[in-house]
Protein backbone atom coordinates (compact mmCIF):
# COMPACT_ATOMS: atom_id res chain seq x y z
CA UNK A 1 0.00 0.00 0.00
CA UNK A 2 1.44 3.42 -0.77
CA UNK A 3 0.06 6.67 0.80
CA UNK A 4 0.70 10.38 1.22
CA UNK A 5 0.52 12.13 4.30
CA UNK A 6 0.61 16.14 4.33
CA UNK A 7 0.65 17.05 7.36
CA UNK A 8 2.77 20.15 8.86
CA UNK A 9 4.26 19.09 12.12
CA UNK A 10 7.11 18.06 11.73
CA UNK A 11 6.45 15.37 14.87
CA UNK A 12 3.03 14.28 14.47
CA UNK A 13 4.10 13.79 10.74
CA UNK A 14 7.20 11.50 12.15
CA UNK A 15 5.23 9.96 14.20
CA UNK A 16 2.58 8.99 11.89
CA UNK A 17 5.37 7.66 9.32
CA UNK A 18 6.86 6.10 11.76
CA UNK A 19 3.89 4.20 13.15
CA UNK A 20 1.92 3.64 10.07
CA UNK A 21 5.06 1.71 8.50
CA UNK A 22 5.33 -0.34 11.30
CA UNK A 23 1.46 -1.54 10.94
CA UNK A 24 2.95 -2.71 7.54
CA UNK A 25 2.09 0.16 4.93
CA UNK A 26 5.01 -0.31 2.54
CA UNK A 27 5.48 3.55 1.33
CA UNK A 28 4.29 6.55 3.29
CA UNK A 29 5.33 9.92 1.43
CA UNK A 30 5.45 12.72 3.70
CA UNK A 31 5.04 16.81 2.59
CA UNK A 32 4.59 19.56 4.83
CA UNK A 33 2.65 21.76 2.58
CA UNK A 34 -0.51 21.51 0.43
CA UNK A 35 1.17 22.31 -2.64
CA UNK A 36 3.55 19.24 -2.48
CA UNK A 37 0.45 17.64 -1.33
CA UNK A 38 -1.16 18.30 -4.94
CA UNK A 39 2.43 18.03 -6.54
CA UNK A 40 2.68 14.71 -5.33
CA UNK A 41 -0.93 13.53 -5.52
CA UNK A 42 -1.22 14.47 -9.23
CA UNK A 43 2.01 12.86 -10.17
CA UNK A 44 2.26 9.64 -8.52
CA UNK A 45 -0.33 6.79 -7.42
CA UNK A 46 -1.21 6.77 -4.03
CA UNK A 47 -4.12 4.26 -2.14
CA UNK A 48 -4.97 7.53 -0.12
CA UNK A 49 -3.93 10.69 0.51
CA UNK A 50 -4.10 11.57 4.32
CA UNK A 51 -4.41 15.47 4.32
CA UNK A 52 -4.05 17.27 7.25
CA UNK A 53 -6.90 20.34 7.51
CA UNK A 54 -4.10 23.19 8.46
CA UNK A 55 -1.12 23.47 6.77
CA UNK A 56 0.71 26.47 5.14
CA UNK A 57 0.60 27.01 0.95
CA UNK A 58 -2.90 25.25 0.67
CA UNK A 59 -4.94 23.86 3.52
CA UNK A 60 -6.32 19.96 3.52
CA UNK A 61 -9.97 21.02 2.31
CA UNK A 62 -8.82 23.65 -0.64
CA UNK A 63 -6.27 21.20 -1.75
CA UNK A 64 -9.20 18.67 -1.74
CA UNK A 65 -11.64 20.60 -3.52
CA UNK A 66 -9.01 21.29 -6.49
CA UNK A 67 -7.52 17.09 -7.06
CA UNK A 68 -11.43 16.40 -7.29
CA UNK A 69 -12.27 19.69 -9.24
CA UNK A 70 -9.27 17.87 -11.60
CA UNK A 71 -10.86 14.51 -11.68
CA UNK A 72 -9.08 13.05 -8.89
CA UNK A 73 -11.44 10.07 -7.95
CA UNK A 74 -8.54 8.18 -5.56
CA UNK A 75 -9.31 8.39 -1.66
CA UNK A 76 -8.49 11.15 0.53
CA UNK A 77 -8.92 11.28 4.33
CA UNK A 78 -8.77 14.69 6.02
CA UNK A 79 -7.27 15.21 9.46
CA UNK A 80 -8.39 18.01 11.51
CA UNK A 81 -8.35 19.34 15.41
CA UNK A 82 -12.03 20.64 14.81
CA UNK A 83 -14.33 18.55 15.71
CA UNK A 84 -17.84 20.92 15.39
CA UNK A 85 -20.61 19.01 13.08
CA UNK A 86 -20.15 21.70 10.77
CA UNK A 87 -16.47 21.71 10.52
CA UNK A 88 -17.01 17.77 9.62
CA UNK A 89 -19.69 18.27 6.84
CA UNK A 90 -17.47 21.40 5.33
CA UNK A 91 -14.36 18.02 5.32
CA UNK A 92 -16.86 15.61 3.20
CA UNK A 93 -18.34 18.50 1.31
CA UNK A 94 -14.74 19.24 0.10
CA UNK A 95 -14.93 15.98 -1.65
CA UNK A 96 -13.08 14.16 1.57
CA UNK A 97 -14.06 10.05 2.07
CA UNK A 98 -13.27 10.58 5.67
CA UNK A 99 -12.49 12.49 8.07
CA UNK A 100 -10.25 12.00 11.44
CA UNK A 101 -10.45 14.23 14.89
CA UNK A 102 -6.88 14.86 16.66
CA UNK A 103 -5.71 13.19 18.62
CA UNK A 104 -6.41 10.28 17.36
CA UNK A 105 -5.46 6.57 18.09
CA UNK A 106 -2.78 5.33 15.42
CA UNK A 107 -4.79 1.88 15.26
CA UNK A 108 -7.84 4.13 14.31
CA UNK A 109 -6.14 5.87 11.17
CA UNK A 110 -4.89 2.46 10.10
CA UNK A 111 -8.02 0.71 10.26
CA UNK A 112 -9.22 3.96 8.39
CA UNK A 113 -6.38 3.86 5.58
CA UNK A 114 -7.28 -0.19 5.10
CA UNK A 115 -10.78 0.27 4.57
CA UNK A 116 -10.28 3.68 2.11
CA UNK A 117 -7.42 1.76 -0.06
CA UNK A 118 -9.89 -1.36 0.10
CA UNK A 119 -12.71 1.09 -1.89
CA UNK A 120 -10.01 3.10 -4.52
CA UNK A 121 -9.64 0.62 -7.00
CA UNK A 122 -13.13 -1.10 -6.19
CA UNK A 123 -14.04 -3.04 -9.74
CA UNK A 124 -15.82 -0.40 -12.29
CA UNK A 125 -19.80 -0.67 -11.64
CA UNK A 126 -21.39 1.05 -14.06
CA UNK A 127 -22.42 -1.59 -17.22
CA UNK A 128 -21.92 1.51 -19.68
CA UNK A 129 -18.84 4.11 -19.50
CA UNK A 130 -18.46 6.95 -21.79
CA UNK A 131 -15.05 9.10 -21.64
CA UNK A 132 -15.08 11.76 -24.84
CA UNK A 133 -15.80 9.20 -27.85
CA UNK A 134 -14.50 6.03 -26.05
CA UNK A 135 -17.40 3.77 -24.80
CA UNK A 136 -16.73 0.61 -22.60
CA UNK A 137 -19.22 -2.03 -22.07
CA UNK A 138 -18.13 -4.03 -18.97
CA UNK A 139 -20.90 -7.26 -19.30
CA UNK A 140 -20.26 -7.44 -22.58
CA UNK A 141 -16.51 -6.66 -22.49
CA UNK A 142 -16.38 -4.36 -25.85
CA UNK A 143 -15.04 -0.81 -26.64
CA UNK A 144 -15.92 1.31 -29.39
CA UNK A 145 -14.87 4.60 -30.67
CA UNK A 146 -16.43 6.68 -32.67
CA UNK A 147 -19.00 4.25 -33.20
CA UNK A 148 -16.67 1.72 -34.18
CA UNK A 149 -15.86 -1.13 -32.42
CA UNK A 150 -12.73 -2.16 -31.21
CA UNK A 151 -11.45 -5.59 -30.26
CA UNK A 152 -9.02 -6.20 -27.43
CA UNK A 153 -7.32 -9.48 -25.88
CA UNK A 154 -8.84 -10.22 -22.33
CA UNK A 155 -5.23 -8.18 -21.15
CA UNK A 156 -6.29 -4.98 -22.67
CA UNK A 157 -9.52 -4.78 -22.07
CA UNK A 158 -8.64 -5.38 -18.17
CA UNK A 159 -6.04 -2.87 -18.02
CA UNK A 160 -8.49 0.04 -20.24
CA UNK A 161 -10.91 -1.24 -17.52
CA UNK A 162 -8.63 -0.41 -14.95
CA UNK A 163 -7.44 3.18 -16.28
CA UNK A 164 -10.93 4.44 -16.78
CA UNK A 165 -12.23 3.47 -13.34
CA UNK A 166 -9.35 5.76 -12.15
CA UNK A 167 -9.60 8.23 -14.66
CA UNK A 168 -7.48 11.23 -13.75
CA UNK A 169 -5.19 9.14 -11.29
CA UNK A 170 -1.63 7.86 -12.18
CA UNK A 171 -1.69 4.30 -12.25
CA UNK A 172 2.43 3.44 -11.84
CA UNK A 173 4.09 0.28 -13.78
CA UNK A 174 4.12 -1.35 -10.61
CA UNK A 175 0.41 -1.04 -9.36
CA UNK A 176 -0.53 -2.30 -12.98
CA UNK A 177 1.91 -5.23 -12.73
CA UNK A 178 0.55 -6.19 -9.43
CA UNK A 179 -3.46 -5.84 -10.68
CA UNK A 180 -3.07 -6.80 -14.33
CA UNK A 181 -0.64 -9.86 -14.31
CA UNK A 182 0.45 -10.79 -10.53
CA UNK A 183 2.76 -9.10 -8.48
CA UNK A 184 4.94 -12.68 -8.76
CA UNK A 185 4.63 -12.72 -12.92
CA UNK A 186 8.05 -12.99 -14.39
CA UNK A 187 6.92 -9.83 -16.57
CA UNK A 188 9.08 -6.56 -16.94
CA UNK A 189 8.15 -3.29 -16.96
CA UNK A 190 9.06 -3.42 -20.25
CA UNK A 191 6.49 -5.91 -21.65
CA UNK A 192 3.62 -3.76 -19.67
CA UNK A 193 4.98 -0.93 -21.83
CA UNK A 194 4.30 -2.78 -24.39
CA UNK A 195 0.91 -3.79 -23.75
CA UNK A 196 -0.07 -0.10 -23.36
CA UNK A 197 1.21 0.90 -26.65
CA UNK A 198 -0.52 -1.94 -28.57
CA UNK A 199 -3.76 -0.73 -26.27
CA UNK A 200 -3.14 3.18 -27.32
CA UNK A 201 -2.73 2.08 -31.45
CA UNK A 202 -5.67 0.34 -31.02
CA UNK A 203 -7.91 3.05 -29.49
CA UNK A 204 -6.12 5.43 -31.36
CA UNK A 205 -6.52 4.01 -34.66
CA UNK A 206 -8.89 6.58 -36.14
CA UNK A 207 -9.03 9.25 -33.50
CA UNK A 208 -6.66 12.25 -33.64
CA UNK A 209 -6.54 12.63 -29.94
CA UNK A 210 -4.82 10.31 -27.61
CA UNK A 211 -6.95 9.34 -24.70
CA UNK A 212 -3.75 7.33 -22.42
CA UNK A 213 -1.12 9.46 -21.26
CA UNK A 214 2.33 8.32 -20.23
CA UNK A 215 3.81 10.20 -17.17
CA UNK A 216 7.44 9.78 -17.73
CA UNK A 217 8.89 7.56 -15.37
CA UNK A 218 6.18 6.63 -13.40
CA UNK A 219 3.13 4.93 -15.16
CA UNK A 220 -0.24 6.04 -16.88
CA UNK A 221 -3.15 7.88 -16.88
CA UNK A 222 -6.52 8.78 -18.84
CA UNK A 223 -7.50 12.07 -18.12
CA UNK A 224 -10.79 12.64 -16.64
Amino acid sequence: MKVLLAEDDVYLGELTVHLLKKKGIDTVDWVTEGEDAFGYATASYYDVLILDWMMPNGDGISICRRLRGNGYSGAILVLTARDAVSDRVEGLDSGADDYLVKPFEIDELFARVKALSRRSLAPLQEEKVIIKDLVLERTSRKVFRNGEEIYLTPREFQLLDMLVKNKGQVLTRELILDRIWGIEADVSMKTIDATVKLLRKKIDRKSSVSLIRTIRGVGYKIEA
